[in-house]
């Protein structure tokens, strides 16, 4: 990774820096030369839940007391607005409230928030405007008026309709609760996805089918499908659980690529199935290589520039966040992406597509030609991980369920 060190500019990220200077850092000449910017999406992070779970590595901080709503929501315009010189004139295509559990933020508090958006961004006309929430934070009233104030698309975490399953996952609703979320949620938004995981701990084949079986009946637009992981610095990986082995979790992925084709559904990114037109076009950005401006404690930023392109990650805590907010720059890490290490980001996120994508984009997103990454196109090739031709690069069905090991291939390239 290539730190950036401009004349004239701050060198450090934890400074305030002016619209000027930072104009001055990221738009002068660079490694790479991008002849037009992707599309731009903004991710907001709420980082409060009401309780962590054991399997859960993202940041999220279990809510003690009244949260500091007025106050984070203040830094998150200020981040904003320090934000704005570098995606100044960008129209934003796609809003995704993160977390944390976003739900538990009063209507009052989202009102707000999607002003300040609307007041200092443009939006696309009828952008996809994404929510998380969670069951157990669900009431009718507060969800119409997230509507009301410019939601458009909720994003459900059922995780699981089995009651044993949802206690060994550390989640705050039962069964019951999951089944009048789903109910909610059909209610008041056209368009809505429901989280589902598999391979929980003693879960069975048939369990499995049951909970795909019940998020079905409910016709849901789009359904993500995650396999569970014992991820670093979570409860589960100190204290790992009995999973199903591999032939099982091998088993309850293909029940869930013929179960989903069967009633409907697009299977479109290795764990994302929608119905035609309903596909995530937000998590589309990401898996495109788009750009995305992200927001609030923790949240991670991808911007491109004409000759370059840009990291950043905000602090994690959020009192931290929200005094480096007042102190005027609350970014804590930023690099330039090392032109070496262009290809393997795009790649990474790219062969998630069980489309693939066109050549083309490549260099659309990266600045550079596809020869670059020529080698280990080749060995993927060789060894059946992908199809390619003139239009079109995508991973084979072997490549899909060696998805880890064809990306690491381009980590060389």
């Amino acid at each position: 990774m290539i730190p950036i060190k401009v004349a004239g500019a701050n060198p450090s990220p934890s400074e305030p820096r002016s619209p000027a200077t930072t104009a001055l850092q990221y738009l002068q000449p660079g490694a790479l030369n991008l002849a037009a910017l992707p599309p731009l999406s903004l991710y907001i992070h709420f980082p409060w839940c009401v309780r962590k779970c054991p399997y859960c590595d993202f940041n999220s901080h279990e809510a003690k007391g009244e949260l500091p709503e007025k106050e984070y929501l203040d830094a998150v315009r200020l981040d904003l607005e320090q934000s704005l010189p570098m995606i100044w004139g960008r129209k934003i295509h796609t809003v995704f409230i993160g977390g944390g559990t976003p739900s538990l933020m009063s209507a009052a508090g989202l009102d707000r928030l999607l002003s300040d958006v609307r007041t200092l961004l443009p939006l696309e006309i009828g952008a996809e405007i994404t929510m998380e929430a969670n069951p157990g934070t669900f009431e009718a009233e507060r969800f119409r008026s997230y509507r009301d104030s410019g939601v458009n698309r909720l994003s459900i975490g059922i995780q699981s309709f089995n009651g044993a399953h949802l206690k060994a996952l550390g989640r705050i609703h039962d069964e019951a609760e999951a089944l009048r979320a789903v109910e909610i949620a059909r209610s008041t938004f056209d368009n809505f996805n429901l989280d589902l995981m598999f391979a929980l701990p003693s879960q069975t084949l048939g369990e499995a089918r049951r909970d795909l079986e019940t998020a079905l009946s409910f016709a849901p637009p789009h359904l993500s499908m995650y396999h569970l992981t014992m991820e670093p610095n979570t409860v589960f990986a100190k204290y790992p659980p009995t999973l199903p082995d591999d032939d099982t979790s091998a088993d309850m992925q293909d029940m869930i690529l013929e179960a989903t084709a069967n009633a409907g559904y697009e299977h479109y990114e290795v764990s994302a199935y929608a119905r035609a037109g309903k596909r995530a076009q937000h998590n589309l950005n990401y898996w495109q290589f788009g750009d995305y401006l992200g927001i609030g404690a923790g949240a991670h930023s991808k911007i491109s520039f004409p000759h370059r392109v840009l990291r950043q990650a905000r602090y994690k805590q959020p009192a931290s966040f929200i005094e480096a907010a007042k102190r005027g720059n609350p970014v804590q890490e930023e690099h330039e992406i090392a032109r070496a290490d262009m290809g393997f980001e795009f790649m990474l996120n790219a062969l998630r597509l069980t489309e693939g994508f066109d050549p083309n984009l490549f260099g659309e997103r990266t600045g550079m030609n596809i020869s670059a990454i020529a080698k280990a196109l080749n060995e993927a090739e060789a060894k059946g991980l992908i199809y390619r031709d003139f239009k079109l690069i995508k991973p084979t069905e072997l490549g899909q369920r060696f998805l880890n090991d064809l990306q690491e291939m381009f980590l060389a390239a």
